[in-house]
């Protein structure tokens, strides 16, 4: 079985993440390509996007969630993307055991005794007048039909497990502040979720690990497992290993691929990009080697902005007044810096309208330990939360 070293990972998942070079690729189909955006901070995905794409422009997205073509919703991990209407409602369904094991992993207590499926029943009454609603505005008037607590767990539960909804705009507009309103999946695009199939080869399953592979592979079932949220997917691994190819990697893992996939040369240039909090790119793995180092591994799940050189995690980013400022993580060289200065002005252009500028810092003294952080928001001026 070939050898796949961490460096042709690496050129791997920046050429199916459309960061080795930006592509061409109309908004709708590149969103659809990446199997959606992870999109809790509603802003992200528009630098995500502008990373990605030549020629981003904005108002694409916002016309794409506003036409109903790109929809908002409780899907992979249980945290909101921003996925394709045609996906929402393909994978929905298969989501949504797991989606009711996360939240009862957290609400457990809070939630004992309660029938889920009396409660998805009483949220489906309370929705079905069309009207959008606030979590909490939903939790209380199921809880005024049904004799269960209101509160946080009630809300969860009915809108990030048992409902299909989507976060209607105004949020996640381009640059609009705007709270969450949610409607049901039925309401908004015009029909249900696609039911869960009977077959047990997991048609549904076999879809999400074809579309996995030509976004993020080669990658092994944890790393499937880790993206999608799901138990491994076993019957979709089986129905397809035999159009499948495999390789190992350095630790000796079976990674899955699709035949024809793009797998560059491991020295092929990567040009510096600048990644959202929370992308995939990095969040998609289980094992993230491939495109950060372990000692950084925590700065994605914090919500850290981060620069990618030469592929690689090497710097943090924030945008604050109308200046993108640059943390780099190690030494960074003078071509590497000029780079990321480079790269970094045109994103600030991108968030403030032609203007904005770039501040490096400087670079830490080789061998000096990762810089403690904070889980919290950093946002653009004029973005919402």
């Amino acid at each position: 079985m070939t050898l796949l070293t961490t460096r042709a990972l690496n050129r791997a998942t920046l050429a199916r993440q459309l960061l080795l070079d930006r592509a061409d690729t109309p908004v709708l189909d590149a969103v659809g390509h990446l199997c959606g955006l992870q999109a809790q901070e509603p802003q992200e995905p528009f630098t995500g996007l502008f990373s990605r794409l030549r020629a981003f422009d904005p108002a694409a997205l916002d016309r794409l969630l506003t036409g109903r073509h790109l929809v908002r919703t409780h899907l992979m991990r249980r945290t909101v993307h921003l996925v394709t209407a045609h996906d929402a409602l393909a994978w929905r369904t298969r989501h949504e055991a797991m989606l009711r094991g996360r939240v009862l992993g957290v609400y457990r207590r809070d939630l004992a005794g309660v029938d889920l499926d009396d409660l998805a029943a009483a949220g489906r009454e309370v929705m079905a007048d069309g009207e959008p609603r606030s979590m909490g505005d939903l939790a209380r008037e199921v809880a005024a039909r049904r004799p269960v607590p209101a509160g946080r767990a009630l809300g969860e539960m009915l809108v990030a497990a048992l409902l299909p909804v989507a976060q209607l705009p105004p949020r996640g507009l381009w640059r609009t502040r705007a709270g969450v309103r949610n409607a049901l999946l039925s309401s908004w695009l015009g029909r249900e979720p696609d039911p869960l199939p009977a077959d047990p080869a997991d048609p549904v399953g076999q879809d999400l690990l074809r579309r996995y592979l030509a976004a993020f592979g080669p990658a092994a079932s944890a790393d499937l497992r880790a993206w999608c949220g799901l138990a491994g997917l076993p019957a979709a691994v089986a129905a397809l290993r035999e159009e499948l190819v495999a390789f190992r990697d350095e630790r000796g893992r079976e990674l899955l691929d699709l035949p024809d996939a793009p797998r560059p040369d491991p020295d092929t240039p990567a040009p510096v990009r600048f990644l959202p909090a929370f992308d995939n790119a990095v969040l998609g793995y289980h094992d993230r080697g491939r495109i950060i180092d372990d000692a950084h591994r925590g700065l994605s799940v914090a919500g850290e902005r981060v620069v990618l050189v030469d592929g690689r995690v090497a710097a943090t980013w924030r945008a604050d007044a109308g200046t993108v400022s640059v943390t780099p993580l190690a030494p960074l060289s003078r071509a590497d810096r000029e780079a990321v200065d480079e790269e970094g002005r045109a994103l600030a252009s991108f968030l403030h309208d032609g203007g904005g500028s770039v501040r490096i810092g400087a670079s830490p003294r080789r061998g000096a330990p990762p810089p403690a952080r904070r889980v919290r928001w950093r946002g653009v001026p004029g973005a919402a939360r």
